[in-house]
């Protein structure tokens, strides 16, 4: 069925979980990811790729896929995984870590970009299906308020960073920060600018 012009998924095979992973990009946090088994019986409107929608709009649907999705759960891979395994493979880690999170097993994952990881899973990748499939949205929706919120949190530790507003992004100010004030823990060591600030410090 359609729901608010996403696909919904739906298969003889049993629950249907979609999978998306926020911040393989930044220099620094976590990889974080959320699968989510939504209810047919209550859909949400205003489902959309994360990334489209307002922060306001984020913070609502947050709570409310929370409030009504079957199942949801979150996964992640810490700076020190990204930095031993390369943000690929951390990445299809977390993902994993967030279908097994879930309190039952799927019948079918949807994974949103051009990969799955290697897992007991039937599943399958869908190109930007965040914004084509609700359950992929409502994951997308979930690891990306989540993340957010940690590195609002990691702004009040270091507020000279100014990571509220750019979330970790290698923006111009955040390269700025690391060149005045040096490499934090929470910084990818394996990532070009946080190993050439190491070898300039």
């Amino acid at each position: 069925m359609l729901q608010n012009d996403l696909f919904t998924a739906t298969t003889t095979q049993g629950l249907v979980a979609g999978v998306d992973e926020v911040g393989r990009g930044p220099l620094a946090g976590d990889v974080v990811t959320a699968a989510v088994i939504l209810d047919p019986r209550q859909p949400i409107e205003g489902l959309n790729d994360s990334k489209k929608l307002s922060e306001k709009k984020r913070q609502a649907l947050f709570d409310e896929i929370k409030a009504k999705a079957l199942y949801w759960s979150i996964g992640r891979a810490t700076v020190a995984e990204i930095d031993q395994l390369n943000i690929l493979q951390a990445t299809l880690l977390a993902m994993t870590r967030a279908v097994d999170g879930l309190d039952v097993e799927p019948g079918y994952v949807l994974v949103d970009g051009n990969r799955t990881p290697q897992w007991r899973y039937d599943s399958e990748a869908i190109v930007q299906g965040d914004g084509k499939v609700a359950e992929i949205s409502a994951a997308s929706i979930l690891a990306k308020v989540t993340r957010d919120r940690e590195l609002v949190a990691l702004d009040a530790k270091y507020p000279e960073y100014g990571f509220a507003s750019h979330k970790g992004y290698p923006t111009k100010k955040h390269l700025q920060a690391i060149a005045q004030y040096g490499v934090l823990a929470e910084h990818r060591r394996s990532f070009g600018p946080i190993k050439r600030a190491l070898q300039n410090q």
